[in-house]
């Protein structure tokens, strides 16, 4: 289970909370509005009225201890900015931001977020099955229901040839290709359009494809 922050109880934070919250994550919520903050606490397992633009709030209300921050502030692209960069000065592994605009999206990226993202409803989902995913690194929902994503190595799969670990068959999800890390390590990785008969190392990651329940089921296992 993750450990994941989130900032600000407008649509987009709730709908994030909501969906991380019923896969099972264990979620800190913080926002400003007292009122959001009472709702929002029969949803996610803790939630703390404060001033996210203060590195010294967010660290009393725990925030230092997450896995993942996701800054869903909107409109207020001052907080959104301030947010981000007291999770980054928390050292807060990956920091989340959501943007409004392309220009609010290279300040929060200059500013030393992992990941930006230019939200509505839906991509809230998404983002909560990724976050909540142990095993996957990415997914793209290419259509309703199917996505590609690239996973980590179920441990079942490890050191056998794809024919061997047979996932399509077994899971009903299809492997289009491997990124290999090369010896030099601080080459990037190699892909690979593997055969039956290549194998699967356990440090590889796979781009796979198949229903976005399939996939879950998959990454679920390690």
């Amino acid at each position: 289970m993750k450990h994941i922050g989130i900032i600000g109880a407008g649509r987009f934070g709730m709908a994030l909370a909501e969906a991380l919250s019923e896969s099972g994550q264990e979620v800190l919520l913080v926002e400003r509005n007292g009122s959001l903050v009472q709702n929002a606490r029969d949803v996610v397992s803790e939630a703390v009225q404060g001033d996210a633009t203060s590195a010294r709030t967010l660290e009393e209300a725990g925030l230092k201890e997450c896995d993942v921050a996701v800054v869903a502030i909107g409109s207020n692209i001052e907080a959104s900015t301030l947010a981000t960069a007291n999770c980054k000065e928390l050292g807060i592994p990956m920091v989340v931001a959501k943007a409004t605009s392309e220009m609010h999206g290279k300040i929060l990226q200059k500013i030393g977020a992992d990941q930006v993202i230019y939200p509505d409803r839906e991509s809230a989902h998404r983002l909560a099955r990724t976050l909540s995913n142990r095993g996957a690194f990415d997914l793209l929902e290419i259509s309703e229901g199917c996505s590609i994503a690239e996973i980590n190595v179920p441990e079942s799969c490890a050191d056998k040839t794809l024919a061997q670990a047979d996932l399509r068959n077994k899971t009903g999800v299809t492997v289009l290709c491997i990124r290999r890390q090369d010896e030099n390590p601080k080459k990037p990785r190699a892909i690979m359009i593997p055969g039956p008969n290549d194998q699967i190392h356990g440090d590889d990651k796979l781009i796979v494809f198949g229903t976005t329940r399939q996939i879950d089921a998959l990454t679920g296992e390690g």
